[in-house]
């Protein structure tokens, strides 16, 4: 049995939340910054000479390695929030390091203001310059990105309102949310009070009775929060409006496809071949009502459990199950994945003032990376353990290879690792099962590939309407909100799943909106990863293939990478390739069900 441990180890950062480093650490990173910013503001030959560019982005690659930030203080700070968002010294202890990195990216931001800004024949010969060649990339998106930028005084104005205008809002909603307990019934029937992020889980039982119990909780809470996300999201969709006109953005999802390095009819063609195809999930959710004998699903219903697929899943069984599937993949996987797990890099069980859900979290090229979880022991908890540990087998493989400024991977296929580790380890989970079981396997498969591609795609639209409705109105109440968060959830839906009462509210729990956009990357991770994961089963040397792209960090935009591997994703027929196989599942499903 592989020794696990199953709270995170935060010591690499700092002893504890009152360690006397703290202010020391604060300190040196300020000097550090201050040095940089007395050497270069003053200066413009930098943005003249190559090679001086060369040693100011060599120093400015320094600051991001050794501090990026505050250090290890920061990423600390930030940590101990998710595992406790109730705790009134780690909010403040927070905010105290938000506004010193606003300062700190504030003096240093004239750095990459004034460089995109330089003359494209300038441009031309940064960008052939040789000893450049690991920069280069990184400054094709800032001179990309120059038609948006404001001048220093206004972009640090953008960034001190940041806090008070979007994240404290968001904030307040997610701590009120996730402080919340309510009594529901575990599996075995029982009375038990359990926090939010906890009982959402109950969800996905087999048994009616125990997710309708924790489905009226959820309603019960997010009714009880609603009129104050109503405040907060009104509030940040203004902000998102103003600074996008002071930008001169066109449309509300463009400033995240710069950011993400994706054209913008890249993911235009992903969301419009997935809409047309919006039948499949109507189809699922169809066949599922079917197999459980029901004419209609109930809204929470989605993620119900099938069959005899309720099995319980104990960490140290999901850890051998993932542990296997990524030693049969690569060697350097199952390496990194054993590190992680025996050294305390994984947060495991669910408690009262923890974020719901499932991340996993990096800084600097150096720190420790972590994952935070909600296990539960379902068969949903087994995949999400693939699926994290996808993302940090993705980070450790850039840190090998790139620099700090490349120590990063763009949104657009952030999902690709995480999803191509997923599906590796539910192909491996699905062998315990007896061939009668097929179908409920299918099922849930299905049911995640569902959720991944369609859902998110239909979030993404449904954030698309809410942006350019509040343009026009000004003020969304919350029954505004909830018709459109109907609407889309419907379209993708179908006529098999009954839209709830209280359903209209579940957008107050969807953090990942807050994050405007960032949802497509979903649906285009987990569709690329399938090109990926049939190149590896066809030929398994092509995991070499695989790893060099998941090396790439930002040093290379995605569409160059996928071209050097041969694939085209401008084209809708990529993104149709990946649907299809998906459906061949489904009419499977819907043939073994008769």
């Amino acid at each position: 049995m592989i020794k696990t441990s199953s709270r995170w180890d935060l010591s690499p950062l700092l002893s504890d939340d009152k360690d006397p480093k703290v202010d020391q650490i604060i300190a040196e990173a300020q000097k550090a910054y201050k040095d940089f910013v007395n050497k270069w503001q003053g200066r413009q030959d930098y943005l003249e000479l190559p090679q001086i560019l060369k040693e100011a982005l060599d120093e400015y690659e320094t600051l991001a390695h050794n501090y990026d930030g505050v250090g290890s203080v920061g990423y600390y700070f930030s940590l101990r929030y998710y595992q406790d968002q109730s705790n009134p010294q780690i909010k403040a202890q927070n905010n105290k390091i938000n506004d010193i990195e606003v300062k700190i990216a504030n003096d240093v931001e004239f750095f990459t203001n004034r460089l995109c800004r330089v003359l494209p024949k300038t441009q031309k010969i940064m960008l052939s310059y040789p000893e450049l060649k690991t920069y280069r990339h990184f400054l094709e998106k800032l001179f990309e990105s120059a038609r948006y930028t404001l001048s220093e005084p206004e972009e640090k104005i953008l960034n001190l309102k940041s806090q008070t205008s979007f994240s404290n809002w968001v904030s307040m909603v997610q701590e009120f949310v996730s402080k919340e307990e309510r009594e529901v019934l575990d599996e075995s029937g029982k009375k038990v009070i359990k926090p939010l992020s906890d009982f959402m889980s109950l969800l996905s039982s087999s048994k009616k009775k125990v997710r309708d119990i924790s489905a009226h909780a959820i309603n019960e809470v997010l009714g009880k929060h609603v009129d104050s996300a109503e405040h907060e999201l009104n509030s940040i969709l203004l902000d998102k409006k103003i600074n996008d006109e002071l930008r001169g953005i066109e449309r509300p999802d463009k400033s995240r496809h710069l950011s993400d390095d994706i054209d913008t009819n890249v993911v235009d063609a992903l969301v419009e071949t997935v809409s047309k195809r919006f039948d499949i999930s109507g189809r699922y959710y169809k066949l599922k009502a079917k197999v459980m004998g029901v004419p209609k699903l109930a809204y929470h219903e989605r993620n119900v459990t099938l069959g005899d697929l309720g099995k319980k899943y104990p960490y140290e069984r999901a850890v051998e199950i993932v542990g296997k599937t990524f030693k049969g993949l690569d060697k350097e996987f199952a390496a990194i994945f054993y590190e992680m797990i025996q050294n305390g890099k994984v947060d495991v069980f669910p408690e009262k003032g923890r974020v719901g859900g499932a991340y996993c979290f990096h800084k600097r090229l150096n720190d420790p990376i972590y994952i935070l979880l909600n296990h539960t022991e379902k068969l949903t908890n087994v995949l999400t353990l693939g699926h994290e540990m996808g993302h940090a087998i993705n980070d450790v493989l850039i840190s090998r290879v790139q620099g700090a400024l490349n120590y990063h991977t763009p949104l657009s296929t952030a999902e690709v690792a995480s999803t191509f580790m997923e599906d590796f380890v539910f192909e491996r989970v699905s062998s315990e099962y007896d061939p009668k079981d097929r179908l409920y396997l299918i099922m849930e498969k299905l049911n995640d590939d569902v959720s991944t591609i369609f859902r998110q795609v239909a979030c993404y639209k449904f954030e698309q309407e809410l942006h350019q409705l509040y343009r026009e109105k000004n003020y969304l109440t919350k029954d505004d909100i909830g018709k459109i968060f109907t609407k889309h959830m419907s379209a993708y839906m179908g006529d098999a799943v009954e839209q709830s009462p209280g359903s209209q509210n579940w957008w107050v729990y969807w953090g990942h909106i807050r994050s405007f956009f960032y949802v497509y990357s979903y649906a285009s991770g987990l569709l690329i990863s399938k090109s990926l994961q049939s190149m590896v089963r066809q030929d398994k040397q092509s995991i070499e293939k695989v790893k060099k792209f998941l090396s790439a960090g930002t040093s290379e935009s995605p569409k160059n990478l996928f071209k050097d591997m041969g694939i085209d994703i401008t084209n809708a027929k990529f993104w149709n390739q990946g649907l299809d196989e998906v459906e061949a599942l489904l009419k499977e499903a819907e043939s073994l069900a008769g």
